[in-house]
């Protein structure tokens, strides 16, 4: 987001919502530029919830927002413009998340008193989550066929002014050397941490997937059959987490229909 809001491109989504600054800045200190929207451009998020502001196609057309994986797969396809998927190594996306549901656990617990503490909803283990979501962009992004461009996160720090380049010229438009500006490697945490979350037969699957989305080259029948089998393993696991999770929400309706 800060790569093309310097190139020139309005965008949805403040640096630090709210009180994110003091809650979370220290995670990002460039700032997150979230917005409701990174959920999705559907129908809970446009009309707005609370001010009943909708957005038509042709007057969000030209502007960037920062959108999830969940997001981009449940956002109408009358919005999606142009795509740029970016990827982390899992490993890497594994410490960022930790530290980060670390900070917002601290947080809550400051926030609530022990009468009001309610458990947070479960948790996804951060490496079923990346794959979760870079399983489901490759399959929307085969169904719906917007245009897309994936970039790994190591390409970008490697030659930032090659990728901005090429980015921005697939986009048609931007200031190449203001955004290039905007990327500054001394501030990545973390560089391929060690991880024993996987076992060895998953990690190398997750190593492949993340090379593939890293190199840019087309995935072949071959490896989206191995990337198939691959998901169907995982799949219980998955389930139990999305049962866990709908439980939960029932919980916390029930509390509510109680008061």
């Amino acid at each position: 987001m800060q790569i093309l809001i310097a190139a020139g491109f309005p965008a949805f989504g403040e640096a630090f919502p709210g009180e994110w600054r003091e809650t979370l800045g220290k995670a990002n200190e460039d700032g997150f530029y979230e917005s409701l929207l990174r959920q999705g451009i559907y129908y809970e998020t446009n009309p707005h919830p609370r001010t009943g502001d909708y957005f038509f196609p042709e007057q969000v057309e030209g502007h960037c927002v920062k959108v999830f994986i969940p997001g981009l797969v449940r956002t109408d396809r009358a919005y999606i413009g142009r795509v740029i998927a970016t990827v982390r190594e899992w490993r890497e996306h594994e410490a960022s998340l930790l530290r980060l549901r670390a900070m917002e656990g601290a947080q809550r617990r400051k926030d609530q008193s022990a009468s009001e503490h309610r458990a947070p909803p479960p948790q996804l283990a951060p490496p079923l989550e990346w794959w979760s979501e870079n399983f489901a962009l490759v399959r929307d992004m085969a169904i719906r066929k917007y245009p897309i461009h994936v970039q790994s996160f190591d390409g970008l720090i490697a030659d930032p002014e090659r990728v901005i380049a090429r980015l921005l010229g697939w986009l048609g438009r931007g200031d190449v050397k203001l955004a290039t500006e905007q990327v500054k490697p001394q501030r990545r945490t973390f560089q391929r941490p060690s991880s024993d979350s996987l076992d060895g037969p998953i990690a190398a699957v997750f190593d492949e997937f993340y090379e593939a989305l890293h190199s840019g080259k087309p995935l072949g029948s071959t490896f989206l059959e191995k990337l198939n089998e691959t998901n169907a393993e995982l799949a219980p696991r998955l389930s139990e987490h999305r049962r866990k999770l709908a439980e939960h929400r029932e919980a916390l309706a029930g509390r509510k229909g109680d008061a």
